[in-house]
C-alpha cells in the first residue's frame, strides 16, 4: 500500500489545483507517481516540468536512447514501476525484446549494439560507481554534443528521482499491470 495519499485533483484545495493540471498537460492524465507527489504540489509540478522538458520540448536524445537508459537506471534502482511503464515504451520507441532482456539481466555488452551499449554503459557508471570515465564521457559526447550529454544527465537524475520517490513511497502498478521486473 502506498506511504502517502495519491490524491486527484479534487483532493487539492482550490489554490493548488493548479499543479495538477500542468502536470496533466502534456501527459492527458496524472499517474500514480505524480499523484503521490502531489502531496507537495508546488515540487510535484517542478519534477513533472523537468520530465516534459526532456521528453517533449528539448529532445536532444532520440527516444530509444532514452528509453534504453530509462530502463537502466529502473533496473540498478530496482523500480518496478518505471520498468514495467516503460518497456512498452521501449519496444515502441524501436528496442528489440533481445536488447530489453540484456538490460533487464544486465548481460554481457555484446548483446547490445555499440550505440546503446555506451549510452548503458554511462548510465550505470553514474549510477553504479557515482562517475563516470572520460573515454565514456567523451563516447557520448561524441553521439549528442555538449548539450545533449549534459540533458543525459539530467535526464539520469529525473529518473533516479522518479525512481527513489516511486521505491520509497512504495507506489504500486495500477491494477491489472503484471510486473515485468523479475525480483
Amino acid at each position: 500500500m502506498t506511504r502517502v495519499p495519491i490524491l486527484t485533483e479534487n483532493d487539492l484545495p482550490e489554490n493548488e489545483k493548479q499543479f495538477y493540471t500542468k502536470i496533466q498537460a502534456k501527459r492527458d492524465h496524472v499517474a500514480p507517481p505524480f499523484a503521490a507527489l502531489l502531496n507537495t504540489p508546488e515540487l510535484a509540478a517542478q519534477v513533472a516540468a523537468i520530465g516534459e522538458m526532456l521528453r517533449y520540448v528539448s529532445p536532444s536524445i532520440s527516444n530509444t536512447l532514452r528509453e534504453a537508459v530509462t530502463l537502466t537506471i529502473a533496473k540498478n534502482l530496482k523500480c518496478q514501476y518505471i520498468w514495467t511503464h516503460h518497456v512498452e515504451s521501449a519496444l515502441q520507441a524501436g528496442l528489440d525484446d533481445k536488447t530489453i532482456a540484456a538490460i533487464r539481466d544486465q548481460a554481457t555488452p555484446n548483446l547490445l549494439n555499440d550505440e546503446i551499449q555506451v549510452f548503458v554503459e554511462f548510465t550505470n557508471q553514474l549510477l553504479v560507481h557515482k562517475l563516470i570515465s572520460q573515454e565514456t564521457f567523451s563516447e557520448v559526447e561524441t553521439h549528442l554534443g555538449k548539450k545533449g550529454t549534459v540533458d543525459l544527465i539530467i535526464m539520469i537524475g529525473y529518473y533516479a528521482t522518479l525512481s527513489y520517490a516511486i521505491n520509497a513511497l512504495e507506489i504500486e502498478l495500477e491494477e491489472g499491470i503484471k510486473p515485468l521486473l523479475p525480483e
